[in-house]
């Protein structure tokens, strides 16, 4: 099988896919001939992406759901839609995420950074979990970032409840993906179902774009004079999706293909814990979830 065939018959979810990361991430994907399912808000969007991609890489097996994250029904109902059309699942990228430079709440009440960025991947990851068993050896991934180091978990404020700063929301729920990861990846250890976290780097998106006039104009200052293109930024996730060197290694954080060490927050276990437990209750998962 030649490298360009590395993922064929195996199937991949990405959220988040219709644009940034998260598009050339699937594309990365269908060109190793995997079977990619991509999510996000716009369906038209999306089906731009699946043809095109398909053009591009001559791989028909490239298809697109619909769901919005920031909604806890519309993330249970994609899981029970794919798990409908695909009895298997080898590689889960949980990579949408958003950003907002005042608070914002969800359908469901919660504030909306916390639930695209932390709740929703929690979420989809434990619903589609028995597929991911049931197809082992397989692989979690969750797009982190390095502001998880500017982050704290502020617990009697985890939802901008007393007090929001954009850029502190942000870094918490980089620094909860982490915690999600290593707490995640421990409750696995023996499944042969690996959860693993990614910093793309400084990456040309949109994701900062509608967040206000102040942090656009930084986040496109930075894009100009240091960042990366999408294709860069996705590099090292579409290498944890793929690659052997990394087959039964979990609980680590990498960039540039590397394992790193993340902050010290990070590997707070009774946080871990205990953001799990809080996640439970938000998300009315039980402690027999399976997870």
């Amino acid at each position: 099988m030649g490298p360009s065939q590395v993922l064929q018959g195996r199937v991949c979810l990405v959220t988040g896919a219709t644009r940034g990361i998260g598009a050339a991430t699937v594309e990365a994907l269908a060109g190793m001939g995997a079977t990619v399912v991509a999510t996000g808000r716009s369906a038209e969007r999306g089906q731009t992406l699946v043809s095109g991609i398909s053009q591009r890489t001559g791989n028909d097996d490239v298809h697109f759901l619909r769901a919005n994250l920031a909604s806890m029904a519309e993330v249970r109902g994609l899981a029970r839609t794919f798990v409908d059309r695909w009895d298997r699942l080898y590689v889960l990228v949980d990579n949408a995420g958003t950003v907002f430079p005042t608070r914002r709440t969800t359908v469901d009440g919660y504030e909306e950074v916390f639930a695209v960025n932390h709740l929703a991947p929690f979420l989809l990851t434990s619903f589609l979990l028995p597929v991911l068993r049931s197809s082992a050896p397989s692989r979690i991934i969750v797009t982190s970032s390095y502001e998880h180091r500017h982050g704290r978990m502020y617990w009697d404020n985890l939802q901008g409840e007393h007090f929001y700063f954009s850029q502190q929301a942000y870094a918490q729920s980089k620094l909860a993906n982490l915690l999600f990861v290593y707490e995640l990846a421990r409750r696995l250890e023996g499944s042969r179902v690996t959860a693993n976290a990614v910093n793309p780097g400084l990456v040309h998106t949109n994701i900062c774009m509608d967040s206000g006039w102040l942090i656009g104009f930084v986040k496109r200052m930075l894009d100009r004079f240091s960042g990366l293109n999408p294709e860069q930024g996705a590099d090292t996730g579409v290498w944890l999706a793929s690659s052997p060197d990394v087959e039964g290694v979990a609980g680590r954080y990498f960039q540039r293909r590397r394992a790193v060490r993340s902050s010290r927050a990070s590997y707070d276990v009774a946080a871990q814990q205990r953001l799990w437990r809080i996640t439970e209750e938000l998300t009315g998962l039980s402690a027999k979830s399976g997870m």
